[in-house]
């Protein structure tokens, strides 16, 4: 096994797994037990109208997605060291292809949480009355 350009991604993709994991995993502990609504939903920099009631909603997605990261990175070194399947991790194809639509998905699902928090406005902007 030599040192080639398939084995630098590879190894790429897997340590970047490190900091997504602890950041989803964060995330979702700090709005799911410490209920610090500041991340939930964020568009432009601004929180939407209600973030309670979109925290559970984030933080599911958080967890689930830092567990399914954690999960490969447990079971990919403890597959290659003891040989014992924790998961689908004997090939590249199987753990790369899982943390790949783990990370699209988290993406995807982020979008369209953010898009209903902060519903399209139509028509023209009204300035607000001032006295």
């Amino acid at each position: 096994m030599g040192f080639d350009v398939s084995t630098a991604m590879t190894w790429i993709l897997f340590l970047a797994l490190f900091p997504m994991a602890f950041i989803w995993l964060r995330r979702a502990w700090r709005v799911l037990i410490k209920r610090n609504y500041a991340e939930v939903a964020i568009k432009r920099g601004l929180p939407p109208a209600n973030p309670k009631k979109w925290a559970p909603f984030v933080g599911l997605l958080n967890l689930t997605c830092g567990a399914i990261v954690s999960w490969i990175i447990v079971g990919v070194p403890f597959w290659i060291g003891t040989g014992i399947l924790l998961g689908p991790f004997q090939s590249y194809d199987s753990w790369s292809a899982i943390a790949g639509l783990t990370i699209w998905g988290k993406i995807i699902a982020d979008f369209i949480i953010r898009s209903q928090a902060h519903p399209f406005a139509f028509g023209k902007k009204k300035k607000p009355l001032t006295d």
